[in-house]
């Protein structure tokens, strides 16, 4: 299930369920200056928080290790896939850009947390309308116009798909916290709509076999059509309804 416009205060947002298992992504957009070594582009900055709320295995205090490894991969696949070219979000080469805050947060966990968390940012990313804002030629203070609103140009459509894999003979999609605890090994696969790998997450485990690591890929790129159909349905029909 997925639902945009979860959080009426972002700038865009989406609620993912997967099974068990629910993600919020709100996202929003801030003014900033571009660093010094990319005066040209804005930038990204996804974080995923594990709440107490979501599992009593989570506690409260700074994120934990999954909490992290999951920020990271989500850093990597923005990267790696291109989802948003980091150049569309200048707006004044060297004055200034957009920075968009990515907040991924776990309502429910119940396993397959990476894959939660790549469709909500996805889906948020399409959701997201910044304002328009043109830089003052005298005062070279930005001004924003808040009525006028574009959508981000979303370049890749990256979806990821996890896997527990059994003893190198059983393979498991969408596995819950319980199939994750009992499996021999993980595998994330990250593919776009052209059939491209953008990521590919084995956090240790047992070893693959090539064939084992085909079917998973080939399995992942039927799933990142599925998925890229039901966003675009979604904002579809929230786009109609306006």
């Amino acid at each position: 299930d997925i639902f945009t416009n979860s959080i009426s205060t972002a700038d865009g947002s989406a609620l993912v369920k997967y099974g068990n298992t629910t993600v919020i992504c709100g996202i929003k957009a801030e003014l900033t200056n571009p660093t010094v070594e990319a005066p040209g582009k804005g930038y990204v900055v996804p974080n995923v928080d594990l709440p107490p709320l979501c599992s009593s295995r989570f506690r409260p205090g700074p994120p934990g290790e999954l909490a992290q490894a999951a920020s990271q991969f989500i850093a990597d696949i923005i990267e790696s896939s291109e989802v948003i070219q980091p150049e569309d979000l200048c707006i004044e080469r060297g004055k200034l850009c957009w920075v968009l805050y990515c907040d991924l947060m776990c309502l429910d966990y119940d396993g397959n947390l990476l894959d939660a968390c790549v469709v909500a940012l996805l889906a948020a990313l399409k959701n997201t309308k910044l304002p328009e804002v043109t830089v003052n030629k005298e005062t070279s203070l930005p001004q924003v116009n808040v009525d006028q609103r574009h959508s981000l140009n979303i370049h890749r459509h990256p979806v990821a798909t996890s896997f527990s894999i059994f003893d190198d003979s059983i393979l498991m999609v969408d596995p819950t916290d319980e199939e994750e605890s009992l499996a021999t090994a993980q595998l994330t696969v990250v593919t776009d709509e052209e059939e491209r790998l953008c990521c590919l997450h084995k956090p240790g485990g047992t070893a693959m076999s090539g064939e084992k690591l085909q079917e998973c890929m080939s399995r992942a790129t039927v799933r990142q059509r599925e998925i890229q159909k039901l966003i675009n349905k979604v904002i579809h029909s929230v786009n109609m309804e306006k």
